[in-house]
């Protein structure tokens, strides 16, 4: 495989949410650019890009996946990304590894609050974006009207590049405004014709270019003055001013079609390879910037040139059951050879380099080097995970991570059977290298293994996942909250120890004070032995026994936090006391301190930003507050309320289900631990009882 230019090279992520026909669109570019002898259908499970088990048996994108197709010179990857919510991770990877983005709109569901999330994201990564209005062979469809939504909806200068004859199903040929010519499409057959405009669409034509025209002139005053000085721009200034706006971002070209019948794919393939940016291109609006080494950490400049340092930043990890680990990266700068060593500078580690192959789907093939603003896979790293920016030792540069979201939906899960305890702990590990937006953790307070994800459906992904590559299976339910105990007042007790078996007994004897601390204080220990009434060398033993008491608090067994005990008088014996004596005595005296000193239990409250259409934000707050939720803030973004509040994480647990009903899958939350705060009495009572319960449940058991 020859080296591309990278002038020639076209890297492409195509968004939008879930249904919109991603997958379908990325199928017919790959076949229209003669890179697949045949499109794949995803009913039938062929398609190039959902290859794994999961996405064939749900129909639907469930990971990124990068298409490297040729098309007039143009080296173009394609990055097919899930359209759920809850593979968001895998978006915002690839928009890290893109320099455009094709955002596809189904003119059949029109735009969704969905669709304006994803919008969103895709201004905030800066990348140039075109839209393909998508299902234009669906009856009631109108390009006209989409293109009016998209403008008024999502507040984009969209600038329409097609005029669709016919719609519904006699959608049949675009015309091609730019081009000015009619594009025929054939579903059988890769290539397009071309022909005149008939001239009953001549005047409709000229006044879309017009359009065009007046568009790109507006954003641009040297080519504003040329286009009221001579009443139109050449094909040449056309271009350039498009090229230009595109790449600022401040003009959207829209293109329109049908997927599956291929019609309007042709007039894309050319959009995406004349208007969106090169790497060189890209680099000129968005320069490369990271940092140097650890020690002076200034910032520094690479250029997508394959003579600068070698830089890459890994955006996606794969583990493959045949080829084993499998980096995918972006070259930025410089050159990679296969087999050669790089440096890690994310985690400051050296890699060997493995081979190197150029990825079609599933489908990897050798190639001896990557150049700058290539996207190819690299094997065998050890150390290196997805984020991590790979670069030559002699030249060290580290890139921004990649921002994944936080996850909101948590289960325990337990291994089916204990001899497979180990085999769900690494292949969950394995699972989490390849999507980082999962997390996996075992809570020292509960005893749990929690798995948390951005959703239902990730969750019950990644266990499959774990069944298929690693043979592990798990039970599911709902983790146990963190509760906590801490105190209302202050308190005096006495710790005595005294036990005599005959030769040396054991003698320790202590007075500790309990106090309340400001919450989130933890816990303060003080020493106020006077006159020697406990010996120095003891004192740390009563920490100790105290330290050890708070594990367990007198109401229900959590831990006892925001407490500060004091040790103010004792009494030891010559012979008898030693630190066990004292270590038990400081535990005795701790817990008889703190059932005088009104003991409370306390949950954790959640901040909690919840995204909703504006038509269900009072439903939301209705619920939110049935869920003890207190309202921080409500503000609007476009047709978007965003909700922040207040939550126990206990009421937090069955959410994810609730906002789906309450929104029609339009909602989305994100969710962190804010505080601790004391539960109302009545709840903690039930709380009390039923912890009470299992405990004695379990020692009976």
């Amino acid at each position: 495989m020859n080296v591309p230019l990278t002038e020639s090279i076209r890297n492409v992520a195509v968004v939008s949410h879930a249904g919109s026909g991603k997958t379908s669109l990325v199928e017919a570019l790959a076949y229209c650019a003669g890179s697949l002898s045949a499109p794949g259908s995803i009913f039938a499970g062929t398609t190039v890009s959902d290859f794994e088990p999961e996405e064939i048996h749900r129909r639907t994108s469930l990971n990124t996946t990068v298409l490297r197709c040729s098309y007039q010179d143009r080296v173009l990857t394609l990055l097919d990304t899930p359209g759920s919510p809850s593979f968001i991770g895998e978006t915002r990877s690839a928009l890290r590894a893109a320099d455009g983005v094709v955002l596809v709109v189904s003119a059949a569901s029109g735009v969704r609050s969905a669709l304006q999330r994803i919008w969103s994201m895709v201004r905030d990564s800066g990348v140039p974006c075109v839209v393909f209005v998508n299902d234009l062979d669906k009856d009631g469809t109108v390009f006209d009207n989409t293109v009016e939504d998209l403008t008024k909806e999502l507040e984009m200068t969209a600038v329409p590049l097609i005029l669709p004859m016919g719609s519904g199903a006699q959608l049949g040929d675009v015309v091609d405004v730019l081009q000015n010519h009619v594009v025929t499409s054939q579903p059988d057959r890769p290539k397009s014709q071309q022909g005149p405009v008939p001239p009953e669409w001549r005047d409709r034509v000229d006044q879309a270019r017009r359009r065009v025209m007046e568009l790109v002139a507006e954003g641009d005053e040297a080519l504003l003055e040329r286009y009221l000085t001579d009443g139109a721009l050449t094909e040449e200034a056309l271009l350039e001013g498009l090229q230009a706006g595109v790449q600022r971002g401040s003009l959207v070209p829209i293109v329109g079609g049908s997927a599956l019948r291929h019609i309007g794919v042709h007039s894309l393939l050319h959009t995406l390879v004349d208007l969106l940016p090169s790497p060189v291109s890209r680099a000129r609006v968005a320069p490369l910037q990271g940092t140097g080494s650890m020690e002076d950490g200034g910032p520094i400049n690479r250029h997508p040139l394959p003579t600068d340092p070698f830089s890459a930043v890994v955006f996606k990890t794969l583990i493959d059951p045949f080829i084993g680990r499998l980096s995918y990266v972006r070259v930025y700068s410089g050159t990679l050879e296969a087999d050669t060593a790089m440096y890690n500078s994310t985690r400051q580690v050296r890699e060997r380099g493995g081979h190197l192959f150029s990825i079609f789907g599933k489908k990897y093939t050798p190639i001896t080097r990557a150049t700058a603003g290539e996207i190819v896979a690299i094997g065998k790293l050890k150390d290196t995970v997805t984020g991590d920016t790979l670069c030559d030792e002699h030249a060290p540069i580290r890139y921004p991570g990649i921002p994944f979201p936080r996850p909101v939906v948590s289960f325990a899960i337990e291994p089916k059977s204990k001899t497979d305890i180990e085999k769900v702990s690494l292949g969950l590990h394995k699972v989490i290298e390849e999507d980082p937006s999962l997390e996996f953790v075992r809570h020292i307070e509960t005893k749990e293994m929690v798995l948390s994800g951005m959703g239902q459906l990730h969750i019950d992904v990644a266990l499959e996942k774990l069944h298929r590559k690693y043979g592990a299976d798990v039970i599911v339910h709902a983790p146990k909250i963190p509760y906590r105990e801490t105190i209302r007042s202050v308190a005096q007790a006495q710790g005595k120890y005294k036990k005599q078996t005959g030769g040396h007994g054991q003698y320790g004897d202590c007075w500790l004070e309990v106090g309340p601390l400001p919450r989130g204080q933890g816990f303060e220990f003080e020493n106020k032995i006077v006159g020697g009434a406990i010996p120095r060398n003891f004192v740390p033993a009563v920490e100790k026994g105290v330290v050890e008491a708070l594990h367990e608090g007198p109401l229900a067994g959590y831990p006892a936090v925001d407490v500060r005990v004091t040790v103010y008088d004792g009494s030891y014996h010559v012979v008898d006391s030693s630190e066990l004596a004292f270590k038990i005595a400081g535990s005795m005296g701790v817990k008889k301190a703190l059932e005088a000193a009104h003991p409370i239990l306390l949950e954790p409250l959640m901040t909690v930003e919840v995204e909703v259409p504006a038509e269900c934000v009072g439903t939301v707050l209705g619920d939110l507050n049935a869920r003890r939720g207190r309202i921080v803030m409500v503000e609007a973004n476009g047709h978007i309320e965003i909700v922040k509040a207040l939550v126990p994480q206990a009421e937090m647990l069955s959410y994810a289900a609730s906002l789906n009903s309450m929104t029609g899958g339009q909602g989305s939350y994100a969710m962190e631990y804010a505080q601790y705060e004391e539960v109302p009495r009545e709840l903690a009572g039930r709380i009390i009882e039923e912890h009470k319960m299992e405990r004695h449940g379990a020692v009976a058991h």
